[in-house]
């Protein structure tokens, strides 16, 4: 499929997570639970959505597309999955409109699969990754970085290898200066062999959940920071595109779009 300037797009079709991937980041009580329609009526209100057959098709497709952009970026330099980034899952429950932790799931597949060991989460959706935080706390072998808003969900946070926790309101260039400094910092204390991305486009100041204050072009500046930072450390890099709440669609497909815009430039200079 010819799109965005005559670059070569190849949309696929992923395979859904199997019940196998998934236990390597959840609970088998929980995930029976969740697969079979049992949960309680307080684990599905943790979650804020309705549960149905229809959330678990979609949550486990959503879960093998995270595993596919590990595995192609792994092989192209780039891929990303439309879809995931549901950083709010636990080991034993679901929060925050999140079922299951797709992101875990996909680095531990892949780590499982022999095609990576060491694995970089960066996470700069505008809520921390908790889940993640929670279930790689003691895992030597993934490192979750989240840079968030500090007064925002979840309200108590989980300690990841390194939070930054940002004030309300804040601007373009305050993000960009601390996103910098962590990504620095991170990628000095792990040696990763794949990058998982969260591109949220809630830290957007017009998103209702945001409560920072980028602009389209200090997401889009975000977006080239992260890519560049792994480029120039030689790493590959799977996107999830995570959370966005903006009341204008169009916005949050106007960032989301530049995000795979961005995504696509890496592509080509690592070509």
């Amino acid at each position: 499929m010819h799109l965005l300037n005559d670059q070569d797009v190849e949309l696929r079709i992923p395979d859904p997570a199997t019940e196998e991937d998934m236990l390597l980041a959840h609970d088998a009580s929980y995930l029976e639970r969740f697969l079979r329609g049992k949960l309680t009526a307080k684990e599905t209100r943790r979650v804020g959505l309705p549960w149905s057959p229809e959330i678990v098709k979609r949550t486990r497709y959503s879960t093998g597309a995270t595993i596919a952009a590990c595995r192609l970026g792994l092989s192209e330099g780039v891929a990303m999955n439309l879809g995931g980034g549901t950083h709010h899952a636990f080991r034993d429950h679901g929060q925050g409109f999140c079922w299951i932790n797709d992101v875990v799931i996909a680095a531990r597949t892949i780590q499982a699969q022999g095609l990576a060991r060491q694995i970089l989460i960066v996470d700069c959706d505008v809520h921390q990754g908790n889940g993640t935080a929670a279930i790689v706390k003691t895992d030597p072998t993934i490192f979750s970085f989240s840079i968030h808003g500090r007064k925002n969900f979840p309200f108590h946070k989980e300690k990841s290898n390194m939070d930054i926790a940002l004030p309300d309101h804040t601007d373009d260039g305050a993000y960009l200066e601390a996103l910098a400094k962590g990504l620095d910092a991170a990628m000095q204390a792990f040696t990763a062999d794949l990058v998982v991305y969260l591109a949220g486009a809630d830290p957007f100041e017009n998103d209702h959940f945001g409560r920072l204050s980028l602009t389209k072009d200090g997401l889009a500046e975000r977006d080239r920071l992260v890519f560049e930072r792994c480029r120039q450390a030689g790493l590959r890099v799977a996107v999830t595109l995570a959370g966005g709440y903006a009341p204008l669609t169009q916005d949050i497909i106007d960032i989301n779009f530049q995000t795979i815009v961005t995504a696509l430039a890496l592509q080509k200079r690592l070509a």
